[in-house]
């Protein structure tokens, strides 16, 4: 086994391409092949990121030199693609959501623990400089104990610019599963574990239409709801008001403000790896703006830390439990809405710990 880990991609999508950029930089894994349905589109996306192999799903899952599968998939096939992979005896990072419900959440994360692998999911931008900054700047007590927080993303929907756009308003979509992943678990960052849920939601319109790209007038369905509205409780005390919307002409996207005992945090877009984060102090006129501190990398930070926590034993950060527990959490939010009532969550999860400052992704440690 060499001490570099070997990846392969399976799903050469429009998100494969960040991936790739950054996962053929890290030094400390090496990308072996890229997997697509369509092989034509891994061929492509292989020889414009100096992958040396490609093909279908096989040229991933029957090469022993791939470690960690990198399941790029449509959300209804994240499961039966992890599963493929672990049964390949490989370990896996899987795009968000990790399921779409919770029993394939759960017989995921049982095979791996039954085969001795790991499972680790998006989203890793909690991971990125600009949100490890905010969160070490709760660790530190800048705003003293959090209580309150306000996170919102909305906009007319990824129909204006996404050119495939459908999987977005169907089962595994939606803002609820497409983005509420960033925001929860950045607020399960700051907060930890989230106890009980109180939710609304609705749906503007029954279907859409593609606004760009090669099927631009392309009319198709929408099957979930397109803005959800809740109230987040969490184990330890605190509270936080989650909208996300694809029905909104005014965009709002990237907003968390944490307040606590102290002050209140600005943080970071949680769909990014950078920004800063603005601290307001009650009878300080200005703020103080706390610039990002640490690595620039972007997608794929994730698989990197899980190779290297696999190779030292250490537990990954962005861990298939914490994925878990935010679905449930999301699950949870989408069950309180149709019932008309809150819902708690049963599941929990320990917050994992800041990543130090000086962690480097481009940095060669495993010799």
């Amino acid at each position: 086994m060499s001490a570099r880990v070997g990846v392969g991609v399976i799903g050469a999508g429009v998100i494969s391409d960040a991936y790739l950029e950054n996962l053929t930089s890290f030094p400390d894994v090496r990308v072996l092949a890229v997997a697509d349905l369509d092989v034509g589109r891994a061929a492509e996306r292989a020889e414009l990121h100096g992958v040396p192999r490609s093909g279908g799903v096989a040229a991933v899952l029957d090469d022993p030199e791939v470690e960690i599968v990198v399941n790029l998939t449509i959300p209804a096939a994240h499961v039966e693609v992890g599963l493929a992979a672990l049964d390949a005896g490989k370990h896996v990072w899987t795009e968000k959501p990790l399921a779409l419900d919770r029993e394939s959440a759960r017989k995921l994360l049982d095979r791996a623990r039954e085969k001795g692998l790991r499972v680790a999911s998006a989203p890793d931008t909690v991971l990125g400089a600009g949100l490890q900054t905010a969160r070490r700047a709760v660790d530190a007590g800048r705003i003293g104990e959090p209580r309150t927080a306000l996170a919102i993303f909305q906009t007319p929907g990824p129909e204006s610019w996404h050119p495939a756009p459908e999987f977005l308003f169907q089962a595994g979509g939606g803002p609820l599963l497409d983005m509420g992943p960033y925001y929860l678990t950045t607020l399960v960052q700051v907060f930890g574990a989230i106890r009980r849920v109180t939710a609304t939601a609705s749906r503007a319109r029954d279907t859409r239409v593609i606004a760009s790209g090669p099927r631009a007038g392309v009319e198709f369905a929408v099957t979930v709801p397109t803005s959800v509205m809740a109230l987040v409780e969490f184990e330890r005390g605190g509270s936080a008001q989650v909208v996300l919307s694809f029905d909104a002409a005014v965009k709002r996207t990237g907003l968390v403000e944490v307040t606590g005992t102290l002050g209140t945090l600005v943080l970071p877009d949680p769909n990014r790896f950078d920004g800063a984060t603005t601290l307001h102090v009650p009878g300080v006129e200005e703020p103080e703006t706390l610039a990002a501190e640490g690595h620039p990398a972007t997608r794929g930070t994730g698989v990197l830390e899980l190779a290297r926590a696999i190779r030292s034993g250490a537990t990954e950060r962005a861990s298939g439990a914490l994925a878990q527990h935010v679905l449930d959490a999301m699950l949870s939010i989408d069950e309180s809405a149709a019932l008309g009532r809150s819902v708690d969550v049963t599941s929990t999860v320990e917050v994992p710990p800041a990543l130090p400052v000086d962690w480097d992704p481009r940095t060669a440690t495993l010799g």
